[in-house]
């Protein structure tokens, strides 16, 4: 279990999170929702060690964890950009952090996640011939040879689309499920959040607007505006697919 209780964090005099409290079960997904600018990406730093906190604390298995060193905590990350090394071929970039711990994972362990998530045939490869789905598989697979208490990451779907993404939310849930693993989400799109999360953590202005289930999210918005973010971005979501449909109506057309 994870806990924040009453998280503050200012930057130059501006409050980016304030009084944030939150639980978090083991074997949970939980995305972090909400728009630009309102401390998400702050609050995933902050459990993840690389920002510290200017009050409140962090509790992790009944361990106050809030002072201790990123390095310390056990947690693991996959940034937006993958952050592959383009001189390794993919097996070298999967196993790169096991060359100083070797005992994290075994030999059968690393084949067993490179099955998983259909890497086979990469291996190989230099990170130049992925695609971006290929590449946040590698990346998934670096970080889950590690061994993570928690999994975070960082707005993994937001440079993939169409059937790529909807194959990367698979294989996170069958990781978080198979390895019964706690993971954190970074996103800014509701529809991501709904479909991909056991809980939808909605931040907003630095405050928690809601927190629960999906489905008591859409059946229930907390207030206007959680109200108005969700349907409105599901909504400019909706009219672009639907342009989308027209435009490909027209081609076969032509």
């Amino acid at each position: 279990m994870l806990e924040l209780k009453n998280i503050k964090k200012t930057y130059d005099g501006v409050p980016v999170l304030n009084g944030i409290d939150l639980t978090i079960e083991e074997g949970e997904i939980v995305s972090i929702l909400g728009p630009s600018g309102c401390g998400k990406t702050t609050l995933l730093n902050l459990i993840l060690g690389l920002t510290d906190a200017d009050g409140g604390s962090i509790i992790f298995e009944g361990k106050d964890i809030t002072n201790v060193p990123m390095e310390k905590r056990g947690f693991n990350i996959v940034f937006q950009d993958y952050a592959l090394f383009p001189n390794l071929n993919v097996y070298q970039n999967i196993t790169y952090g096991l060359k100083n711990s070797p005992n994290i994972s075994t030999k059968e362990e690393v084949e067993d996640l490179i099955e998983l998530l259909g890497l086979r045939p990469h291996l190989e490869k230099k990170i130049e011939q992925l695609s971006g789905g290929q590449k946040q598989r590698v990346a998934l697979a670096r970080t889950m040879v590690m061994k993570p208490k928690i999994l975070l990451l960082d707005e993994p779907l937001s440079a993939l689309d169409g059937v790529i993404k909807e194959s990367i939310k698979e294989k996170i849930k069958q990781i978080a499920k198979e390895y019964h693993l706690t993971t954190i989400i970074v996103t800014h799109d509701p529809e991501e959040a709904l479909t991909l999360s056991d809980k939808v953590l909605i931040v907003n202005e630095g405050k928690i607007s809601q927190f629960g289930a999906p489905e008591e999210i859409i059946a229930r918005p907390g207030n206007a505006f959680i109200k108005e973010f969700i349907l409105s971005q599901l909504e400019i979501k909706k009219n672009n697919i639907f342009a989308l449909f027209q435009q490909e109506a027209k081609v076969q057309a032509v």
